[in-house]
């Protein structure tokens, strides 16, 4: 985790990141929930099928909630993504 030391959780660290960074995390969730919608719409995702709607460029990389940026995968597959020590994506 970003905010441990010595084995030790800095928690006011970790409240003053989440409330620097929770509009841009709300919006973004937005966005991930219109795509999810957006898939459920067309039949291609369905409510507790253990897969995830992709944006194949992440929203955080600049990437958008068009058809052609997403794309349906396993949970499994999609949450393995390496990223960076700070949790971004590499």
């Amino acid at each position: 985790m970003p905010f441990m030391k010595n084995g030790q959780r800095n928690y006011s660290a970790e409240l003053e990141w989440e409330k620097d960074n929770k509009p841009t995390r709300v919006k973004e969730r937005s966005k991930r929930n219109a795509a999810r919608a957006l898939m459920m719409e067309e039949g291609r995702a369905y409510k507790g099928d253990g897969r995830d709607v992709d944006h194949k460029k992440p929203l955080s990389k600049g990437g958008g909630n068009g058809r052609g940026n997403l794309r349906v995968v396993a949970a499994s597959k999609n949450r393995s993504v390496k990223r960076k020590q700070d949790g971004s994506l590499r």
